[in-house]
C-alpha cells in the first residue's frame, strides 16, 4: 500500500518495470487517474466520467501549489500560464504543451480540459473565450470519427495557438495537419465516416431535410449503408445542435452554413452515382443513378451534363488541339471519389480559415503577444491494413518522441558535460535513425515516394520495390515475401506493416482540370470559392505543386520549430485497454506503452537530474530582490551574485556549473513561493507607504480647505459688519435731512441713497474703446467667481466630478457631455436602421423591452418587483443591449453582444441566439451563469401615457391610430397598447415606410417578407416565423429527390 501514496514516481524508492506499473494500476483503480513524474503529467483513459472537472475543482487549481494537491490536467494548464507570465521563477516566455499517446488514450479529452482551464485563468470579461472554446466542438465534428480503436479518433492533427496581451487572451489561431480525406468514401469494418454526416441526417428536421436533399441514412454508400440504434441516433442529433451554436458563436454567416450543409448532401448523393458501359467505349450512368446524378448536380450547383463529363472523360489540350480520353468503369469511380474527397478536404480547410480569421487578434501591429500552444495530434496507429495515412501518422509520432527524448534526455545530459557536472549517463532509445530513414534526402521513403510519383507510369509495386532495394539492410526496416506491395517498419513503438496499395496517387493528390475549372462556376459562391483558395503554408513556395507527403513533411518542420523555441509541458496519455471498459487494466498493454515510451528512463532522469537549467544572468536578474542587492554584469560577480542569494534560501541539493545554475523540478516551486512571499511583503510595504503619503496630501489638502472656509467666513462678516453701519449711516442721514426739512418747512424729498461699496467687477472683453463701454447695455453682466469651497476635492465622489465639471464649466466637462450625447445618438440610429424590426414580436415590441433607459432607471423599476423579474435595454454608449435581472440581494446587469453574423449573446454563455425574444425564451428555461438564474416576471412600462423609452416622450399619440391592423377595431379583439402603437409607428415594416428596409446592410435583413407583411398587419406568420437561407438551386434538388424516391418506390413494388 505504500505505493499508492506516491503522486510523484520520481520519488519511487524501488524503481523498476514491475513497480512502476502495480503504482499506476493501484491509483487507476481508486479513480486516481493522473500521476506525476517531475514536471511530465501521465493521464490514463478511464473511458467513464469522473467527478474530476467541477467547477469547484478548477478553482482550486488556479494559482495553487503543486505539493497542496493531487496531480491534475488543470495543475499543467496553470503551470503552463503562470510560466509564460513570468511567475514560475523564470521570466516570460511561450509555453507549448505536448500531448501524446497511441490512439484512444484520451489526448482529445485532454485538450479541451487544457483549453478550458487556461479560459478560466485569463477570464477577462469577454466573448472571446467562449469563442474558443467553441472551436473545439465544431473541429471535432469534421475532423473526427469512429476507428477500431476509439470512438472518437482525431483523423487530423492541429496545433491551437492561443495568443495572449498581458494576462488575457487576444485571439487564436488553428494549424492543422494531414486531414484523413481517403475516410470520406471508405472505411474499414468496425469504423465510421466522419461524425458531421451522421450528426446532420440525424440533428436536421424533416424540412430542412428535403431543402437540402436528404435521404434515409441507410441508401448512402459513403456510410456502407449503416446508422445506428436510436440513443445514438439522439446523441448525434444533440451533437449537430452543439456545432450549429458553435458555428453561430464563432461568427458563421446564415448562408455559409446553408452552403456548407449543402456541399456535405452532395458528397453524399455523389457517392450513390453508379456507372455502366454502353455499346461503345462510353460510359452512362445507370438508371437508379440518374437521379442521384441530378441531386449532386443541383447540391453543388453545377450543370448536370457538365458534372457527367467531368466524371466519364478526361479533357487534355496537347499543341493546341484538344483530346477528350474516355474513362473505364474503375477510371470513372476513381474520379467521383477524388471529387468527394477533394470537396470535404477543401470545406475542412475553409471551416479552419475561417475560424482563424474570425478569432485573430485585434490588435496593433506592434503589440508583442505572448502564446500558448497546445498540440493534439494523432496518435500512433498499427490496424489490421495499414495505409498512407497510418504512414504519416507514425512519423508524426515518430517526430514527437524524437521532440521528447531532445528536451528530456539528449540535451540535458549535453548540458551536464558542457558545465562539468558530476552526472551517469543514462541510456535511452534513440528514434533518430528512424526519423532519417523517412526524411533523409534523396533517399528517404518520402523522398523515394515523391520520385516514383513524379512518373505518370510507376506502379505501388515498384515504389515498395524500390524501398526493398534501398532499405533491406536496415535494421529498421523489413521486406514482406507477398503478392501484394507490402513492407514493414520497425518503429519506436513496435513494428508496423504497410499495404502500398495506393501510395502515389494518395501522394499525388492531384485534381484534374475539368473538376477544378467545374467547381470554379459553380452558382454556389463558398464551392466556387473553395477552388479558387491557394493553400500556401509558412515559407512554403514553390512553382510547382508539391505532393501530400512533402506538405507534411514541411509542416512537421514548422511545427517543431515553433515547439523548440518554446518552453515545453509533457502530458503523456496511456490507454489502459484495448476494448474501451472501465475500471479494466491490461498490464500487457500498458507495459508496452510504458516501454516505447521511455517513462523508466523519464522517471530516472527526473528523479537524479536537473530540470531546470537557468544561466547566471537569467536567475540573478529573476531572484535579486531575494538578497536586496543590484545584480551587474560581469561574469564572476553574477556568480557571487547567485551563491549570495542561495545562501539566503533553505533550498539545497542544487548544482552551479561553469555558466549556468542547475535545479531539480521542485527547486522551481520553491523559489516561485519565496518570490511570492517576498512580492506580497514588498506590496504591503508599498500599500503601507502610499497610505502614508495620501494621507498626508489628504491632510495638508484638508487644512488649506478649512483655511479657505475660514478666510471666507472672515470675509462674509466683515461685508456684513460693513453692511451694517452704511444702513447705520444711511438711518442717521434721513433722520438729520428731516429734521432740516420740519425745521425749515419744506416739501419732504427722500434721500439719494449712498452706493454701496462692491469689489471692482471684471471688465467684460469687447473690441469697443473704454470710453463707449457704459454705452454697450447689450454686453450681458459678468457673473461673480464661485466660491473656492465648492470646489471639487482629488478624494470626492467621480460621478460628482463630473456633474461638478459640467456645471462649473471646468475644463472638458462640455466636451464629455457632447461625446455623451454623439454616442447616444449614435446608439439610436443603429437602434432604429438595424434592430427595431428584429425585436418586434407578434407585431408589436415586447413588454420587456424598455428602449434606452440608464441603469439607475432600471433598477428603480426593479424595485418592488419579485426575483426573476428582467427587463432589456439597449446599450446607451455602444451598440448593443443590457438585460436587467431582479437577484436575490440586488438587481444584476449582463451584457447582450451581438455577433459579426446578427446573432445575439449574453457575455460569459455559450449559447447564441437569433433574435432578443429567442434569448428571452431560452433563459426562461437555462439559467444565466454563474448563479443559473431564471428568467420568469417580464418587467412592464411604467405606465401607458409615459413610456419608458426617452428618445420616444413627446410624439404625437394620434398620428399612430393610422397605423393600426384594419382588424384592430373588430368585436372580439383588444385594442393595442399606446406604447407599442407609438413604437410601430417609429419603425415602419417594409411596405409602409421601404426607406428603413433599404438603409439596413444585408447581413441583417433577417426578417422575411411574409413576416413583414404580417407584422405591417398586426400579427405574424406562424408558418414563417424565422427567415430561411435555401441552396442556390433548391428547386433542381427537389424534383431530384422526388425522381429518386419515385424509382426507389418502383422497385419495391417490383420486388413486392
Amino acid at each position: 500500500m505504500e505505493v499508492l501514496l506516491h503522486e510523484d514516481l520520481a520519488a519511487l524508492s524501488d524503481l523498476d518495470e514491475q513497480s512502476l506499473l502495480e503504482s499506476l494500476s493501484q491509483r487507476f483503480r481508486q479513480d486516481r487517474i493522473y500521476t506525476y513524474i517531475g514536471d511530465i503529467l501521465v493521464a490514463i483513459n478511464p473511458f467513464k466520467y469522473l467527478p474530476l472537472y467541477e467547477k469547484e475543482v478548477s478553482e482550486s487549481y488556479k494559482y495553487h501549489e503543486k505539493t497542496k494537491l493531487p496531480p491534475h490536467i488543470f495543475a499543467v494548464a496553470d503551470r503552463a500560464y503562470q510560466s509564460m507570465l513570468g511567475r514560475l521563477a523564470t521570466g516570460p516566455r511561450n509555453q507549448c504543451i505536448v500531448i501524446s499517446g497511441e490512439s484512444g488514450a484520451g489526448k482529445t479529452e485532454s485538450t479541451k480540459l487544457l483549453l478550458r482551464q487556461i479560459m478560466e485563468l485569463c477570464r477577462a470579461n469577454s466573448q472571446l473565450e467562449q469563442q474558443i472554446l467553441q472551436v473545439n466542438p465544431l473541429l471535432e465534428a469534421f475532423g473526427n470519427a469512429q476507428t477500431v480503436m476509439n470512438d472518437n479518433s482525431s483523423r487530423f492533427g492541429k496545433y491551437i495557438q492561443l495568443r495572449f496581451h498581458n494576462s488575457s487572451v487576444k485571439g487564436a489561431k488553428i494549424n492543422e495537419y494531414l486531414l484523413e480525406k481517403s475516410r470520406v468514401v471508405h472505411q474499414d469494418e468496425g469504423e465510421r465516416n466522419f461524425h458531421i454526416f451522421y450528426c446532420m441526417l440525424a440533428g436536421i428536421s424533416p424540412e430542412d431535410k428535403d431543402m437540402y436533399g436528404l435521404l434515409n441514412p441507410t441508401q448512402y454508400r459513403y456510410l456502407n449503408g449503416r446508422y445506428g440504434s436510436e440513443d445514438i441516433v439522439r446523441k448525434w442529433g444533440e451533437k449537430y445542435s452543439e456545432v450549429c451554436n458553435a458555428m453561430d458563436m464563432v461568427g458563421f454567416e446564415e448562408q455559409e452554413k446553408v452552403d456548407m450543409m449543402t456541399i456535405l448532401a452532395g458528397i453524399l448523393s455523389l457517392g450513390n452515382i453508379m456507372f455502366e458501359p454502353t455499346e461503345t467505349d462510353a460510359l452512362r450512368v445507370t438508371d437508379k443513378s440518374m437521379g442521384w446524378l441530378k441531386a449532386t448536380a443541383g447540391q453543388f450547383g453545377v450543370q448536370e451534363e457538365e458534372l457527367l463529363r467531368s466524371l466519364t472523360c478526361t479533357l487534355s489540350v496537347m499543341r493546341g488541339e484538344a483530346i477528350r480520353r474516355l474513362h473505364n468503369q474503375q477510371q470513372a469511380e476513381d474520379a467521383r471519389d477524388s471529387i468527394a474527397k477533394v470537396a470535404y478536404g477543401r470545406v475542412f480547410g475553409w471551416i479552419v480559415s475561417k475560424v482563424n480569421e474570425l478569432l485573430a487578434p485585434n490588435v496593433d501591429f506592434d503589440v508583442e503577444l505572448s502564446e500558448i500552444g497546445i498540440l493534439d495530434i494523432f496518435g500512433f496507429e498499427n490496424f489490421a491494413v495499414n495505409r498512407f495515412e497510418q504512414l504519416c501518422i507514425n512519423l508524426a509520432n515518430e517526430q514527437l518522441q524524437y521532440f521528447f527524448n531532445h528536451h528530456i534526455f539528449l540535451m540535458e545530459q549535453n548540458e551536464y558535460k558542457e558545465e562539468g557536472i558530476e552526472w551517469e549517463s543514462i541510456s535511452f532509445k534513440d528514434n533518430k535513425p528512424i526519423l532519417d530513414l523517412f526524411l533523409t534526402k534523396p533517399i528517404g521513403i518520402l523522398s523515394l515516394l515523391d520520385e516514383q510519383s513524379a512518373f505518370p507510369q510507376a506502379s505501388d509495386r515498384d515504389f515498395v520495390d524500390k524501398l526493398n532495394s534501398k532499405f533491406k539492410s536496415s535494421p529498421h526496416y523489413e521486406v514482406v515475401r507477398s503478392h501484394s506491395p507490402l513492407f514493414t517498419v520497425v518503429h519506436y513503438a513496435g513494428k508496423v506493416q504497410y499495404n502500398g496499395l495506393g501510395f502515389l496517387e494518395k501522394n499525388r493528390d492531384t485534381i484534374p482540370a475539368s473538376i477544378r475549372s467545374l467547381f470554379i462556376n459553380s452558382v454556389t459562391p463558398l464551392l466556387s470559392l473553395l477552388f479558387l483558395m491557394q493553400k500556401a503554408d509558412d515559407n512554403f513556395n514553390s512553382t510547382r505543386k508539391q505532393s501530400v507527403g512533402a506538405q507534411f513533411k514541411h509542416s512537421l518542420a514548422v511545427l517543431m520549430e515553433k515547439m523548440f523555441v518554446a518552453s515545453p509541458h509533457f502530458v503523456r496519455c496511456i490507454k489502459p485497454n484495448g476494448r474501451k471498459l472501465p475500471d479494466q487494466v491490461d498490464n500487457k498493454i500498458v507495459m508496452d506503452q510504458l516501454r516505447y515510451n521511455g517513462l523508466l528512463e523519464t522517471i530516472r532522469i527526473r528523479r537524479d537530474g536537473f530540470s531546470w537549467r537557468p544561466s547566471f544572468k537569467e536567475f540573478a536578474q529573476r531572484c535579486t530582490f531575494v538578497h536586496l542587492m543590484k545584480c551587474t554584469l560581469c561574469g564572476w560577480c553574477l556568480f557571487f551574485s547567485c551563491m549570495s542569494i542561495l545562501n539566503t534560501t533553505e533550498i539545497h541539493g542544487w548544482k552551479c556549473g561553469s555558466s549556468r545554475m542547475f535545479f531539480k523540478y521542485w527547486h522551481q516551486e520553491e523559489l516561485a513561493r519565496l518570490l511570492e512571499r517576498l512580492g506580497k511583503a514588498a506590496l504591503v510595504i508599498q500599500k503601507d507607504y502610499r497610505s502614508l503619503r495620501c494621507r498626508r496630501k489628504y491632510l495638508s489638502l484638508l487644512v488649506e480647505v478649512h483655511r479657505q472656509r475660514q478666510a471666507q467666513r472672515e470675509r462674509a462678516e466683515r461685508e456684513a459688519r460693513e453692511e451694517k453701519r452704511r444702513e447705520q449711516e444711511l438711518e442717521e442721514e434721513m433722520r438729520r435731512r428731516l429734521d432740516m426739512e420740519q425745521e425749515n418747512k419744506r416739501p419732504f424729498s427722500p434721500p439719494v441713497p449712498l452706493p454701496r461699496k462692491k469689489k471692482p467687477q471684471p471688465q467684460p472683453r469687447s473690441t469697443l474703446p473704454t470710453a463707449t463701454l457704459p454705452t454697450a447695455t447689450h454686453l450681458a453682466p459678468v457673473p461673480r467667481p464661485r466660491s473656492k469651497q465648492f470646489e471639487a476635492t482629488p478624494f470626492d465622489n467621480l460621478e460628482v466630478h463630473i456633474e461638478l465639471a459640467e456645471l462649473v464649466g471646468q475644463v472638458g466637462g462640455e466636451e464629455r457631455a457632447r461625446e455623451r450625447s454623439k454616442k447616444r445618438k449614435n446608439t439610436i440610429r443603429w437602434f432604429k436602421e438595424t434592430q427595431a424590426r428584429k425585436v418586434v414580436h407578434n407585431g408589436a415590441f415586447p413588454c420587456w423591452f424598455h428602449g434606452m433607459i440608464t441603469r439607475r432607471q432600471a433598477e428603480d423599476l426593479m424595485k418592488d418587483k419579485p426575483v426573476g423579474c428582467f427587463l432589456i435595454r439597449v446599450g446607451q454608449s455602444r451598440e448593443g443591449y443590457t438585460l436587467t435581472y431582479k437577484g436575490a440581494n440586488r438587481s444584476r446587469h449582463f451584457m447582450i453582444e451581438m455577433q459579426s453574423n446578427g446573432k445575439y449573446v449574453i457575455l460569459g454563455e455559450d449559447k447564441a441566439h437569433p433574435s432578443l425574444p429567442d434569448l428571452v425564451q431560452h433563459h426562461s428555461q437555462v439559467g444565466i451563469k454563474p448563479f443559473n438564474e431564471l428568467l420568469s416576471t417580464p418587467c412592464g412600462q411604467t405606465c401607458d401615457q409615459n413610456t419608458d423609452y426617452e428618445d420616444l416622450k413627446g410624439l404625437d399619440l394620434l398620428a399612430t391610430a393610422n397605423h393600426r391592423s384594419p382588424k384592430s377595431g373588430e368585436e372580439g379583439e383588444s385594442t393595442p397598447d399606446p406604447v407599442h402603437l407609438e413604437l410601430q409607428r417609429l419603425f415602419l415594416p417594409p411596405g409602409q415606410g421601404p426607406s428603413l428596409e433599404s438603409q439596413r446592410p444585408p447581413v441583417l435583413r433577417r426578417i422575411s417578407d411574409r413576416r413583414h407583411r404580417a407584422v405591417a398587419g398586426g400579427g405574424e406568420d406562424e408558418t414563417d416565423h424565422k427567415s430561411r437561407s435555401f441552396p442556390r438551386l433548391y428547386p433542381s434538388i427537389r424534383l431530384a429527390m422526388r425522381e429518386i424516391q419515385q424509382v426507389r418506390g418502383n422497385d419495391k413494388e417490383r420486388e413486392e
